[in-house]
């Protein structure tokens, strides 16, 4: 080997050396989890482009960035009080709850389960966001999967919030509202048996690979919270920015004359409205008032348009995709989509 004399080499050697082998560090993240500083860093760029918007660069005064910068921070700004709801509850859960608790208060058999976790979606007043971190907090403390899935796809559909703002958006019209609960909560168990029927443990085993579970001896349950609540959030909020993003680039560059053209045909306006509401990922709480401007369709689609999106959307694809895995979050999205527009169809054409 040669000798160098270059001190600024040997300093960075030195350093180098004390800092300790990088490869051993390397091990010490498990595999498939992304450092905490992910979701951090894009949420500091979606605050970033927020700031700089106004400050004056030229490029950003184009109508169509400034359209998709406003949509881009409304979803996201609409949809993070539910995420912190969610990731507060998360970690509550993670860090206070007894372990097994959860498992012992639902059915033995998962197949009674399902229905159960299902209903049991009522009880969380928050959209979609909400529910994954929480989904993840209940697999973890021992909820059968299917179970917990079950209650992801539910709770944002069928809690009391939702159904209030429905029956709102679609005054004298309570059909709307007790269909888009059943179709709701028959996609959510029909999605639970599915999972026990057809679901691979190997399509989670990034979930499980990931942060400890409960209260570990040596640390406050206080701490416990602090630390599972600024994983998920930072984890999840950075997923929540790119799902915001790609559903602001559709709907600047998608014109409005499309939709017309798709609402003569029921059934085109069926699958229409239903890969809408995938792009647009409204949250739940508002997504009755778009569905209720959508004069142009019929009860049906709009009925699809209702049950898809707080299951099914871009923002919810990058988040299930960051919790609980890609192999996952494709199958089950696709899969979801297949039966909540089937389950809005037969209910939609029975009630509406």
């Amino acid at each position: 080997m040669e000798k160098t004399d270059d001190p600024a080499g040997v300093a960075r050697c030195v350093t180098a050396v004390s800092a300790g082998p990088p490869v051993a560090r390397g091990r010490a993240r498990p595999s498939g989890v992304r450092p905490w500083w992910l979701g951090a860093a894009l949420l500091a760029a979606a605050a970033a482009a927020a700031v700089l918007g106004p400050a004056g660069i030229r490029w950003t005064e184009h109508p169509a960035v400034q359209a998709w910068r406003t949509v881009c921070l409304a979803i996201t700004v609409q949809a993070l009080p539910f995420l912190l709801l969610g990731t507060a509850l998360s970690g509550a859960i993670n860090a206070f709850v007894p372990a097994g608790l959860f498992a012992r208060v639902l059915p033995k058999r998962p197949a009674l389960a399902v229905p159960v976790a299902g209903a049991a979606g009522a009880v969380l007043p928050g959209c979609e966001c909400a529910s994954v971190p929480v989904a993840s907090s209940l697999i973890r403390q021992g909820v059968p999967p299917a179970a917990a899935f079950a209650f992801l796809l539910s709770a944002p559909a069928v809690n009391p919030v939702v159904l209030t703002a429905t029956a709102v958006a679609f005054p004298g019209n309570p059909a709307m509202v007790a269909a888009r609960l059943l179709a709701s909560l028959a996609t959510a168990a029909v999605m639970g048996w599915l999972w026990l029927w057809l679901g691979k443990e190997e399509w989670l085993r990034p979930l499980l690979r990931r942060r400890h579970t409960g209260h570990r001896p040596g640390h406050s349950r206080w701490t416990e919270f602090r630390l599972g609540f600024q994983h998920d959030f930072l984890h999840a909020g950075g997923f929540l920015v790119l799902g915001a993003m790609a559903a602001a680039t559709f709907n600047v560059t998608v014109p409005g004359a499309v939709l017309d053209a798709f609402s003569g045909s029921p059934w085109l306006s069926v699958l229409f409205l239903a890969g809408l509401a995938v792009l647009l990922a409204v949250c739940s709480e508002a997504d009755a008032f778009v569905a209720a401007s959508l004069t142009g369709f019929s009860p049906t689609a709009r009925l699809a348009f209702l049950v898809v999106g707080p299951m099914v959307d871009l923002k919810l694809i990058a988040l299930q995709a960051g919790t609980f895995g890609r192999a996952f979050a494709w199958r089950f999205c696709t899969a979801t989509t297949v039966v909540a527009v089937v389950a809005g169809v037969l209910i939609g054409g029975a009630l509406l």
